[in-house]
């Protein structure tokens, strides 16, 4: 089934065109957390590519492993972003984002050429902490529930009719040949139909 836009949905030839669509489920926080996701995934990318541009920009050469294993990092906790474990994910990145803080803190020192672009790099990575707080915040807010509260189905009963109007409604599908029921192997799961 071929994708036929950028959501993700699977649509065939003969399905109708969408004229308009509805309001969205997500809230803020979760369309940030997914941004969010997925700029991770690029930045992991950029990671595993190209580290030792990024540590020669930052003047952190020799530090290429440790950027490559960022990258991995970042890629690990794009998966949970992206997911319903949104939560998870926004923890691994608050982490994630305390160790480049302080890698970068080692490019801020006054004998690296390339200060100023880790001083750049450094507000930046400040700036998405504050994101992933509070898209973490966000996110907590909107979908946790009190301890001990689970979700209340007393209303829902599954028969839209109600049990006893649903009661025998299978058996008139469909008959049960007389000699398999002789044999007893229905005996106790169908009753005989009322003539």
């Amino acid at each position: 089934m071929p994708l036929t836009n950028v959501t993700g949905i699977a649509r065939s030839e003969g399905d109708p065109r969408v004229e308009r669509k509805g309001p969205s489920s997500l809230t803020g926080p979760d369309r940030l957390a997914r941004a969010l996701g997925w700029f991770s995934i690029g930045l992991g990318i950029a990671e595993l590519v190209a580290p030792g541009r990024i540590a020669r920009t930052l003047g952190l050469e020799g530090k290429e492993g440790l950027i490559r294993a960022y990258g991995v990092r970042e890629i690990a906790s794009a998966v949970p972003t992206l997911s319903v474990d949104k939560q998870v994910g926004l923890a691994s990145r608050i982490g994630g984002d305390a160790l480049d803080l302080g890698t970068l803190a080692l490019a801020l020192r006054s004998d690296n050429p390339k200060r100023d672009n880790a001083a750049i790099a450094t507000a930046l990575v400040v700036g998405i902490t504050l994101l992933d707080l509070f898209a973490y915040f966000g996110t907590k807010s909107v979908h946790s529930r009190e301890p001990g509260s689970g979700r209340d189905y007393s209303d829902r009963s599954g028969l839209p009719r109600g049990a006893q109007a649903s009661r025998g409604l299978a058996r008139k599908d469909f008959d049960i040949p007389a000699d398999y029921r002789a044999e007893g192997r229905v005996a106790h799961a169908v009753p005989e139909r009322a003539a």
